[in-house]
């Protein structure tokens, strides 16, 4: 299994239901792929030289395991920033 993190970000064009997150999570952890998450807050960009890159809209990140990139795109079925018109990004964390 590899490793796997979907970043939410913060431009979904409809209103998230606390219940869809619940569900959502109810049904990471019955497949037995969730590996932790959180929501993200505000932030702030650094340079050491010159001026920062722009802050991205993340506001959450999960982490899952899946065989390959595929299966972990099975996980954006019932992904309530998904669900709302937001973008998720799936990467690959890799291993040493």
């Amino acid at each position: 299994m590899k490793d796997f993190i979907l970043l939410m970000h913060g431009d979904a064009v409809e209103t998230e239901s606390d219940l869809h997150w619940q569900a959502y999570f109810q049904r990471l952890h019955a497949s037995g792929a969730f590996a932790g998450g959180s929501s993200i807050g505000a932030g702030q960009a650094y340079r050491r030289a010159g001026a920062p890159g722009p802050l991205s809209p993340l506001t959450g990140f999960i982490r899952i395991r899946a065989a390959d990139h595929a299966e972990a795109a099975t996980f954006l079925e019932g992904n309530p920033v998904y669900i709302a018109g937001g973008t998720v990004e799936i990467r690959e964390l890799p291993h040493d």
